[in-house]
């Protein structure tokens, strides 16, 4: 092995952005609230908050906002040695909550958020690689990411989470385009169903789904209340519910999910016998009965931090 971290056994590399998000104060919509975001750091938090060694593959930059971010990947227990530096501003998403979900408008020109180097050394260190977001689409991390995924397939397990986004400072077609590529490359996808109807507009979820595990992956669909499905190989579909919970938050719910899913293949190794697309139905039920816990752990509070279920991993 070339030169690098010391890393421990079934630990995640998680390659992406971790920004500010701006959140509307409930009953006072003319306040902000600046609070610590973006899909790969909250996985990259999630992961560590559940007792999964995770390292942030991601750049902070040189103003207050860095230092909050920081001091949450931190205290949550995440690994910033292969984090990069710069004295650049931090990425703002203003969230926009609806009845329909949460939508952003993006401040993300000339900001440190996505400086990122290519990682591709590093990656048979890792038990999974997981890449996605706007990391993946804006330059010039998408390069580094793209070549960091490459690797990561070759010599890891590669996870992808397209977590779309539109906003009117991303070109949308190349950003589908480079989306698309990375959940080709993937040997696990998690994605929602407005995700893959942004991909495949032409297609409908389930089919999607349908191919890309007939490929030989583990395919796993979101549906927010409705709950989830997975898709391992060309055995049926399992689905589970969502946990009925009171709904307070649902900003980072999906990305708990991903940190619920990846801490479980990262504990059970059950897939490291056969593929992922070789799962059994138990199994890929249990992986979804706990992903499902830990999002509503974080639907039923205010903030983006889950917690493991009453019984932990089983």
């Amino acid at each position: 092995m070339s030169e690098g971290p010391e890393v421990r056994s079934g630990a995640v590399l998680v390659m992406g952005e971790a920004l500010i998000d701006l959140v509307p104060v409930p009953d006072e919509p003319e306040l902000y609230r600046a609070q610590p975001g973006g899909a790969p750091a909250n996985v990259a938090a999630g992961l560590a908050r559940l007792g999964t060694p995770s390292w942030f593959a991601g750049a902070l930059g040189g103003d207050g906002y860095a230092r909050m971010i920081e001091q949450r990947l931190v205290s949550a227990g995440t690994e910033l040695g292969l984090c990069a530096r710069s004295e650049l501003p931090t990425t703002l998403a203003v969230a926009d909550p609806g009845p329909d979900g949460t939508s952003y408008h993006f401040h993300l020109q000339d900001t440190a958020t996505f400086r990122l180097p290519d990682h591709s050394a590093v990656v048979d260190r890792f038990a999974a690689v997981y890449v996605g977001g706007l990391a993946a689409v804006v330059e010039p991390a998408a390069g580094a990411v793209a070549a960091t995924a490459r690797a990561g397939a070759e010599r890891s397990l590669l996870v992808v989470d397209p977590n779309v986004r539109e906003d009117r400072t991303i070109d949308p077609e190349p950003s589908a385009r480079r989306l698309r590529e990375l959940c080709e490359l993937a040997q696990v996808v998690k994605a929602s169903d407005e995700d893959l109807e942004r991909l495949w507009p032409d297609t409908d979820p389930d089919e999607t789904c349908r191919r890309l595990a007939g490929e030989g992956r583990l395919v796993i669909l979101t549906r927010g209340a409705k709950g989830s499905t997975a898709y391992a190989g060309s055995a049926e579909p399992v689905s589970v519910p969502a946990v009925p919970v009171e709904v307070v938050n649902t900003i980072g719910a999906g990305d708990a999910f991903m940190a619920g899913v990846l801490t479980w293949l990262s504990a059970d190794g059950a897939h490291r016998e056969g593929g992922v697309a070789g799962l059994s139905r138990d199994r890929v039920e249990e992986m979804l009965v706990l992903a499902s816990r830990v999002a509503a752990s974080v639907v039923a509070q205010t903030g983006t931090e889950p917690s493991l279920p009453d019984g932990g991993l089983g």
